[in-house]
């Protein structure tokens, strides 16, 4: 792995808080992700499971958890099955986990190989009366195609017809929202490698450069500070091109007074940095950008402040929505009459700002969650306002990452430049040398 050992403490306590909600005499099972095939006989570089990774730290294909807290079967609490390589896996795939390696990673004593699984696992399954399995459960996303965890669901609900089947997605959901330290340690490392990146993009843009040369700085700076890559497909959008959401061809010339619009994070460990900026092509906002700009930053900061233990998703939003509704007012983008006339499904400012505000952040970009739990300490969120002026050419997007405490919330991004006088000072400081 490219990144630091991470202590073992950290996927012990994920598991015992997973173990001491789970109903009496159930067993869960958890699956690394597939390889996926990229084309021919090549694969798509591997990604695990968050959740397996979440609960074990076993950063390899082909790995089995198995969690028994009220087995009866001493030693049997916890079980890993990882892939038993050979000569030949060695030779053209490299090393895999030995039982030791997989025991230090893990935390876990109870470590088989992958072909030892079907006849052990047989025996615990029936010595348990309930099975957790996990399906993916995005709210906003169905995939098309069976997860490895999907696939082995059904099958055992075929062998294993009188047992009763759990979801383990909502009891995971409910306790990966708040972010141990060890955690939030890990983010802000993947943090600390897209801020380093971003200076790095200060001192590279000019008119002429293309947002593919933009997207392969970043990318060189990413694997260079030890992060696995890019934690999503990073949008680097000039112009026209800031006003999509989610553009991500990153194939056109920068140009002289256009705006160019940043969206990427660095994955480190698994864990995700989730980070916006918008900057001038040519160091200089022109007064409408700079306008703009101002507005979707005081929408941040004004976010920012409501990130406290208490306060309900829908009503932040709401709140929030209010918020740009007096800066687009303030723009010129709105009128009374837009606001006397907005459907309520549907308000005005959404012309212009059509997205949620904050999202879980964590081994995923937008991370497991439920919606409908009020804030609390130890959640991150993201924070990204914006407005996009399609008949203007541009777009404004802002967006740092935030812990919330049970004091105030902390801007886990707050030493990466935002304001845009700094980020003018910087973009030309580089221009005279």
């Amino acid at each position: 792995m490219r990144y630091h050992p991470i202590d073992p403490e950290l996927f012990q306590g994920n598991r015992q808080r997973f173990m001491r909600s789970m109903r009496q005499d159930s067993i869960a099972i958890f699956h690394s992700n597939d390889l996926m095939v990229r084309s021919g006989d090549s694969f798509f570089p591997f990604r695990q499971n968050s959740d397996l990774f979440y609960l074990s730290g076993l950063d390899q294909e082909e790995t089995v958890l198995v969690l028994f807290p009220d087995c009866v079967k001493e030693g049997f609490r916890e079980v890993a099955f990882i892939k038993k390589t050979n000569d030949y896996i060695q030779r053209w795939e490299g090393h895999k986990y030995t039982k030791e390696e997989a025991r230090v990673v893990s935390g876990i004593e109870k470590v088989y190989w992958l072909d030892e699984m079907e006849t052990i696992l047989h025996e615990l399954i029936l010595l348990a009366k309930r099975v957790y399995v996990n399906l993916p459960e995005h709210d906003r996303f169905i995939p098309e195609v069976p997860s490895r965890d999907m696939r082995y669901a059904r099958s055992l609900q075929k062998r294993y017809p009188a047992h009763k089947f759990h979801r383990a997605q909502p009891l995971l959901k409910k306790q990966a929202m708040i972010k141990s330290p060890q955690e939030v340690a890990l983010i802000q490392r993947a943090i600390e490698i897209t801020g380093k990146a971003f200076q790095r993009v200060l001192h590279f843009v000019k008119p002429g450069v293309a947002e593919y040369e933009i997207d392969a700085e970043i990318t060189h700076d990413f694997i260079r500070q030890q992060a696995n890559g890019h934690a999503y497909a990073p949008i680097i959008a000039s112009g026209d091109n800031s006003c999509v959401l989610h553009y991500t061809r990153n194939n056109q010339i920068c140009k002289d007074g256009q705006v160019l619009l940043l969206d990427f994070g660095a994955e480190y460990a698994n864990y995700a940095a989730d980070m916006t900026r918008t900057i001038p092509v040519n160091g200089q906002f022109s007064p409408r950008q700079r306008d703009v700009y101002d507005a979707v930053l005081r929408v941040l900061k004004y976010a920012r402040a409501m990130l406290v233990p208490g306060v309900l998703m829908e009503d932040y939003n709401k709140e929030i929505g209010t918020q740009m509704e007096n800066e687009l007012l303030g723009l010129g983008l709105l009128d009374k009459n837009d606001i006397k006339n907005q459907e309520k499904n549907y308000p005005a400012y959404k012309k212009y700002f059509m997205h949620g505000t904050s999202h879980h952040l964590g081994l995923d970009v937008h991370d497991r969650s439920d919606r409908y739990d009020p804030i609390q300490a130890g959640m991150v969120f993201t924070c990204e306002p914006a407005i996009y002026i399609p008949e203007e050419g541009f777009g404004i997007r802002l967006e740092n990452n935030i812990l919330v405490t049970d004091h105030e919330p902390v801007d886990l991004m707050a030493h990466i430049p935002i304001e845009a006088r700094e980020i003018e000072e910087l973009m030309n400081a580089r221009q005279l040398v």
